[in-house]
């Protein structure tokens, strides 16, 4: 018995409307909600920045390299010191080198907040990374070190000298460790961004 016209009609129109709904979504993927937070990224890393950079002025200005200001008690204080090396004053004298890894870190940021999903977890993070590592930079290029100034502990018992950018840092670095541990924070948009599975066909029974 000869097929009827309509025969194999529903695989032509499932076939020639998957394209159109792929290459609708594809088009959806690339609008503005899928496109990562620079708004908040850049926002925050110039936040940091100025602020860093502002502390910073102000404790050159303002405290005395020999006389520590207490803030609270011997508990958190105010001191001037001049780091030449990296984060929390580890290895020093290495003010230029850490000045040109600085620079490839923050291309490193950039990029990578390019292409990543939208992600309010993930661009705090790299906006924080980023105006911390700026602000560095911007102390061992125009002064030869860092202004590294909160001192905290206990007695004889100090933790690393630190400054705005420092603590900026750890906390990126603190989100992205969660990142790690939590992927699905910053895998929602990911998902949404994947094309939508082509239904699988079933054989026609009537071969």
């Amino acid at each position: 018995m000869p097929d009827s016209p309509d025969d194999g009609g529903g695989d032509e129109l499932q076939d020639t409307a998957t394209p159109a709904t792929t290459a609708s979504h594809v088009a959806a993927t690339r609008g503005p909600a899928h496109r990562p937070q620079w708004e908040l990224f850049l926002g925050l890393a110039g936040s940091v920045l100025v602020l860093d950079q502002l502390s910073k002025a102000w404790i050159l200005d303002n405290v005395d390299p020999t006389r520590p200001l207490a803030v609270i008690g011997d508990l958190v204080r105010l001191v001037l010191s001049r780091n030449t090396g990296a984060l929390f004053g580890l290895f020093r004298d290495n003010a230029a080198l850490f000045a040109a890894v600085s620079i490839v870190v923050i291309g490193a940021i950039a990029w990578f907040h390019a292409r990543s999903p939208r992600s309010v977890v993930l661009s705090t993070a790299l906006g924080l990374l980023l105006g911390g590592a700026i602000g560095n930079l911007i102390d061992r290029v125009r002064l030869g070190y860092v202004v590294d100034f909160v001192d905290a502990g206990i007695g004889d018992l100090r933790w690393y000298t630190f400054n705005v950018a420092d603590a900026a840092i750890s906390a990126a670095l603190l989100l992205l460790v969660l990142l790690a541990l939590r992927p699905s924070l910053a895998g929602a948009a990911a998902s949404e961004d994947a094309p939508p599975r082509r239904p699988r066909r079933e054989p026609d029974p009537r071969g």
